[in-house]
């Protein structure tokens, strides 16, 4: 079966936001929970929030290093699943039940040599 890098892409948020995503931390243990009995949860977790993150970049042979993210957006990388599925199908409708789909994004892509069309 092949595996799918699940990234979920949400806003910084305030503290208004911040304690309603708490909130929803019991779906979030209902979505991973049955991720984890259905056999398609390999691996998950949170990020550090963008302040945290670093970028390096080689350019002619000198390494520069960069506070934040790599790219400019309101949204940011904020956890990941990696998923098994049976299809890009299974791995899309996994996706649709993340709570962070109803006020970010979710990208689902498959894995290097684990993709679609890998026997």
């Amino acid at each position: 079966m092949p595996d799918f890098m699940v990234l979920l892409y949400a806003t910084e948020p305030d503290e208004t936001e911040l304690r309603e995503r708490w909130a929803e931390l019991p779906e979030w243990d209902e979505v991973t929970e049955s991720l984890r009995e259905a056999g398609q949860l390999v691996a998950n977790g949170p990020l550090e929030g963008a302040d945290a993150a670093r970028t390096v970049r080689v350019r002619d042979g000198e390494v520069l290093l960069t506070d934040g993210p790599f790219a400019v957006t309101k949204e940011v990388l904020a956890g990941y699943y990696l998923l098994r599925c049976a299809d890009l199908e299974e791995a899309l409708r996994a996706a649709a039940r993340m709570p962070t789909a109803r006020y970010g994004s979710v990208e689902v892509r498959p894995m290097m040599g684990h993709g679609p069309d890998t026997s």
